[in-house]
């Protein structure tokens, strides 16, 4: 029987901003990231005794390797190379850390550079399988993968392109109140529906948009933070799962769907006790994937859901109140950490502009490691005000 999570909360939830390019490297975002954490926590340096690290760019190194750029000395560490599933991931791990008393306080750090060329190299070294898959196809990248995904989803559930444009366009109207949103014009239905394509059926505003930057935050006790005076969320329940459903010919369901009600079991509450979602967005199937496996609707009915919604965050289902990946940008593996730390900001009243009326309990989802017809990780986490 898997322990609660009670007693571990989350605070301090740092976004180093986002730009398009830059010619710095990894390390350099993950060490502002990291030089923010200390700042507005006050704790030293040598206070923070467990760290994680998620990086797609960081390479030669891993996150020992940043223990000597940081300067830091931890007795607990991980590496997590899991994407947009390395939000959920790193708290999970860190939060078992603190429980355990490995560790006292972890600092979970996200980011990645983003050169001219740096993404395309990225998606050539991704992954072997993905690699293999597309080879014969002469096509490859995720562009490539979620069109797969993407039509095989609206023929099989009756979704059209202005269902999706409709999460779009709600995700524009609250990124335009993130101040680290890359995106800051309003984007209208019909500028969605009129973009040039990408990759039938994907059109522009359907793709994320690469960038660097990096995000983080602290996992530590309650009574921690409370000697800290800082303000935190507490940490209900979490899920993690790898490769589900791996029978299934195209990915249309993730591990959400086989620890939901688990999910749910330990944080003692219902997908109608949610006040927001923060879902992993780099295209916008995987949100309504997410909405149905995670129970907010029932498997294919997630056009239907989206008919009857509003995303905004002062709509009757705030959703990805920061904008999104797909309208703040997505940096490397600080995408699976946006969610995470908009989430925090939402439960501590730290979301002026944006913040969710009354909001008490949050759901944060992840997905990550896309290898051409799936994605190979997925997560979620409960936290609450």
């Amino acid at each position: 029987m898997r322990q609660s999570y009670h007693g571990v909360v989350l605070a301090v939830p740092v976004t180093v901003p986002y730009v398009r390019y830059s010619i710095r490297s990894a390390h350099w975002w993950l060490a502002k990231a990291f030089s923010s954490l200390l700042e507005k926590s006050k704790l030293k340096k040598e206070e923070i005794d467990g760290l994680t690290v998620s990086s797609f760019t960081l390479a030669p190194d891993t996150a020992i390797g940043c223990t000597q750029h940081s300067g830091v000395s931890p007795r607990w560490l991980d590496h997590v190379p899991l994407g947009g599933a390395s939000g959920v991931v790193a708290l999970r791990r860190a939060a078992r850390a603190v429980q355990a008393g490995d560790a006292e306080a972890v600092a979970c750090l996200a980011g990645d550079t983003n050169h001219v060329d740096s993404f395309r190299l990225t998606l050539a070294n991704f992954s072997q399988f993905a690699r293999d898959a597309v080879y014969p196809y002469g096509a490859g990248g995720p562009n490539a993968s979620f069109a797969f995904l993407t039509a095989h989803y609206m023929r099989l559930y009756g979704a059209k392109r202005e269902d999706f444009g409709k999460l779009c366009v709600a995700q524009r109207a609250n990124a335009l109140l993130y101040p680290h949103a890359l995106f800051k014009k309003e984007l209208t239905l019909e500028e969605y529906l009129r973009a040039r394509p990408i990759a039938d059926p994907l059109h522009l505003f359907d793709c994320v948009m690469p960038c660097a930057g990096a995000d983080a935050f602290l996992v530590l006790s309650e009574e921690k933070a409370k000697s800290l005076k800082l303000p935190y969320a507490r940490l209900l329940g979490t899920i993690e799962r790898h490769n589900a459903f791996s029978s299934d010919p195209v990915q249309l369901r993730a591990g959400w769907a086989l620890d939901r009600d688990e999910l749910y079991a330990q944080a003692a509450c219902s997908p109608g006790d949610i006040d927001f979602v923060q879902a992993y967005d780099d295209y916008p199937v995987i949100t309504l994937m997410q909405l149905e496996d995670l129970g907010f609707c029932g498997k294919g009915e997630g056009p239907a859901f989206v008919r009857g919604r509003s995303f905004t965050w002062d709509g009757d289902f705030p959703l990805n109140t920061s904008g999104g990946q797909l309208s703040a940008g997505q940096a490397g593996a600080a995408g699976g950490f946006l969610g995470m730390v908009e989430a925090i900001r939402q439960l501590t009243g730290e979301a002026p502009g944006r913040q969710v009326p009354d909001a008490k309990i949050g759901l944060v989802s992840g997905f990550g490691m896309i290898n051409y017809d799936r994605g190979l990780g997925s997560g979620a986490a409960i936290l609450a005000s």
